[in-house]
């Protein structure tokens, strides 16, 4: 028996790094998948194989998550296949092949499309699955934030801006959202290896003397906190930002 036997997990994000991570790993805990991407379908495909793989259900769907009526297409795919949504993990951002540069010299285009996909994607998606989790009187809404928000990070101060924005929205909701038993939490991962990641910067270069457990954190150590946010363990935790960072930042 799993923690989320009978429950639907909506992971966006989910073409490859870690949001297939937390489909598999959701699909391990019992949970069926609708998993989503705006572009990578082919890697989609491959999360969609490893779900099913363990045994699970899983639904497939190119969602831009900027968009409403994208968003509210995948839940009437979602509802028809599944009639129910348990969980959703706000995982997608404009993160790969990000260039850092000085705040001064980032264009206006740029910094629109940050808080677009990190700030207003999460957004739309929350109120999309809102009336359907409101129905059944309960719900799980996971966003992904980052310690950089903690620490700030040079040449990167639309995506940490970004991520402040994750967790103000991330508590704003909370608040909204309790009264229908629905909670509301954000992770913030450190630097993680991933296929994003390693068009930021050489993974292999990375600093990890600040890091209290002295390695470079990886998808393995982030699917454990979206299992137990998204199970029944956490079902009164809400509006709260969990570090998961090997120590590097603490509050």
């Amino acid at each position: 028996m799993g923690r989320l036997d009978g429950r639907v997990a909506i992971v966006t994000g989910a073409g490859k790094g870690l949001g297939r991570a937390f489909c598999v790993k959701l699909a391990q805990e019992g949970a069926d998948i609708v998993a989503v991407t705006r572009a990578d379908i082919q890697g989609l495909k491959e999360t969609e194989k490893m779900v099913k793989d363990l045994g699970k259900q899983a639904l497939i769907s190119k969602v831009d998550v900027t968009n409403e009526a994208d968003t509210t297409r995948m839940i009437q795919e979602a509802i028809e296949k599944f009639s129910r949504i348990d969980i959703l993990v706000n995982n997608a951002a404009y993160y790969y092949g990000v260039k850092r540069k000085p705040f001064t010299e980032i264009s206006s285009d740029e910094w629109d499309k940050m808080m677009a996909v990190n700030v207003k994607g999460p957004w739309i998606c929350a109120k999309a699955v809102f009336e359907t989790m409101k129905s059944q009187g309960k719900g799980k809404i996971i966003n992904l934030t980052s310690e950089v928000f903690f620490t700030g990070s040079h040449g990167f101060i639309h995506y940490v801006t970004s991520k402040g924005g994750v967790v103000g929205l991330t508590r704003a909701l909370a608040v909204e959202l309790g009264p229908y038993g629905i909670c509301v939490n954000a992770i913030a991962p450190g630097y993680t290896d991933t296929e994003a990641s390693r068009t930021i910067a050489d993974v292999s270069k990375y600093d990890t003397s600040k890091t209290p457990l002295k390695r470079l954190e990886t998808p393995a150590d982030l699917v454990g906190i979206v299992a137990f946010l998204a199970s029944d363990d956490s079902n009164f935790i809400t509006g709260q930002t969990i570090l998961v960072d090997g120590g590097r930042a603490m509050h």
